[in-house]
């Protein structure tokens, strides 16, 4: 290729500097116009209209690293924007305790039936009147002692379910000897507060027909009676045969001789009776102690103490 005009020159043939110098001015070359102050730049092309001039600069929508955008919003500030606060998270389901409404009343119920078993204990050692110190002394082939008396009642006859028992002023009773029904002395346990009196001398007696026994058998025979001074002692005859042992009276409530209104308790002896009929017999034999009352007289099946 030799040297020459090669023709116009294309875009990138031409020195940007050219016109800084003299060959370059001759072949017309001519400062840049437009771009940014420096040589060869480029200026964008721009919709008509996009750009105007006097009016303040955007502002810039995102702040240096680090600091806070003066131009920015939080969601919360626009209106339908986020929340300001977290709605609260509803409480976890806690663990039931125990079920100290039940063990408390159970701890109730268990105290109250202490209680009751506690009171019911008590009334029936305080209903045994004259347990204390009652039991009748001498034991010779039965026993004998200090018995519970039942209701006062006149009948020799047992109601249903029940065994005989009598007053000491009931007709049913044949007295012998020197015995009689009287009533001066309070105390007795009788329906009309009569009892038998006068068994103080040898051969006195009182004689009580039982009827309606079930059957063959121990029973018990509960006297009810009135001892001063000394303690007493007398005879027992069932159906005719003398019993094995006198019946004890011993003065348990310490009345003083002549005193019969405080020293009013009760014995007992355990014969065998037949089923049916039986007679009992009570008598002031020599050698006995006889000076008592005798107010009532009853039956229990069995060999008992109240």
């Amino acid at each position: 290729m030799t040297p020459g005009e090669n023709g116009p020159s294309t875009p990138e043939d031409d020195d940007p500097f050219g016109y800084l110098y003299a060959d370059g001015q001759a072949r017309g070359a001519q400062p840049p116009s437009g771009g940014y102050g420096y040589p060869n730049s480029v200026s964008r092309v721009r919709t008509v209209g996009e750009r105007q001039y006097g009016q303040p600069a955007a502002p810039q929508q995102q702040g240096a690293y680090g600091q806070p955008n003066a131009y920015y919003q939080a969601p919360e500030t626009v209106p339908g924007g986020a929340p300001t606060s977290r709605p609260p998270a509803p409480p976890a389901p806690g663990r039931r305790g125990p079920n100290t409404r039940g063990l408390l009343i159970g701890a109730i119920a268990v105290v109250a039936a202490v209680v009751i078993g506690i009171g019911v204990a008590m009334l029936n050692g305080n209903s045994d009147d004259g347990k204390t110190g009652n039991q009748a002394g001498g034991t010779p082939s039965q026993s004998q002692g200090q018995g519970q008396s039942p209701s006062p009642s006149s009948s020799n006859s047992a109601a249903s379910g029940e065994l005989p028992k009598v007053d000491g002023s009931d007709k049913s009773l044949q007295l012998a000897g020197g015995a009689a029904v009287a009533s001066d002395v309070s105390g007795a346990r009788s329906a009309d507060g009569r009892y038998v009196g006068g068994l103080n001398q040898p051969g006195a007696s009182v004689t009580w027909t039982v009827n309606d026994i079930p059957e063959d058998g121990a029973y018990t025979l509960f006297v009810n009676y009135s001892a001063s001074g000394g303690d007493q002692a007398m005879s027992v005859t069932v159906n005719g045969k003398p019993f094995g042992g006198k019946l004890g009276l011993k003065n348990w409530r310490s009345a003083a001789d002549g005193d019969f209104a405080k020293g009013w308790t009760r014995s007992y002896v355990w014969p065998t009776l037949q089923k049916g009929s039986n007679t009992i017999s009570i008598s002031c034999q020599p050698g006995d102690q006889c000076n008592v009352l005798i107010d009532q007289l009853w039956i229990k099946k069995g060999q008992v103490k109240s």
